[in-house]
């Protein structure tokens, strides 16, 4: 059985060939070929993708992208398609570090586009999404301004992406909560509860992994 972070691997790949290389996406300044070039150099030049977290090194990674760039677009596509060395050697790795980066870049891409409506994932991929979004909150959710739980709306379940008292609740779909997250501003069904500044901090803060 192939795993989420491998189906939406192949799903974000034919994708990018279906659409070609300069279609839009919700990655500001990029288009389809730049979003395949990160995911390379993310995933198989580690030291080189630094950048994209310390911004001291940003032109280490800018470099490392546009020699990604150069190269046929359909060869990008078909290397992406398959996970670095290491990551189909460590049981779950890949998992670990790709389900979330291939879901939000694959609706990056398809987002878009006009006319994009969100998907029905299986409630496995969801549970598994969520339990890597409650045990991974801190991390996620360092950028929220105040203390804050999630809440996902087809179960109820709840989360913390930043500890404190009188948390704010933001609400939605697993699926849409992830994006929330990672600082996408195209999102179905996502509701902000609490008091009035909370709310107001939570709708402006710059969010991103």
């Amino acid at each position: 059985m192939t795993t989420l972070a491998l189906r939406e691997r192949q799903a974000l790949c034919d994708l990018a060939l279906e659409l070609g290389e300069d279609a839009p996406t919700l990655c500001e300044g990029w288009d389809a070929r730049d979003l395949v070039a990160h995911l390379l150099v993310r995933e198989r030049r580690p030291i080189a993708s630094s950048g994209n977290m310390i911004g001291a090194l940003s032109g280490l990674t800018e470099r490392a992208m546009a020699r990604e760039r150069r190269k046929p677009y359909a060869a990008l596509v078909d290397r992406l398609r398959s996970p670095a060395p290491v990551l189909r050697v460590v049981p779950g790795l890949d998992s670990a570090m790709n389900s979330f980066e291939m879901l939000v870049h694959h609706e990056d891409l398809r987002r878009g586009q006009a006319g994009w409506e969100p998907r029905e994932l299986a409630p496995a991929d969801l549970d598994a999404l969520w339990s890597q979004l409650a045990r991974g909150g801190a991390f996620l959710g360092r950028k929220l301004p105040v203390p804050t739980q999630l809440r996902r709306t087809d179960t109820g379940a709840v989360a913390t992406a930043r500890k404190g008292a009188d948390p704010a609740v933001v609400a939605g779909p697993v699926v849409e909560l992830a994006l929330f997250l990672f600082g996408r501003d195209a999102t179905r069904g996502i509701t902000v509860e609490g008091t009035d500044e909370q709310v107001a901090a939570i709708r402006s803060a710059e969010l991103g992994v």
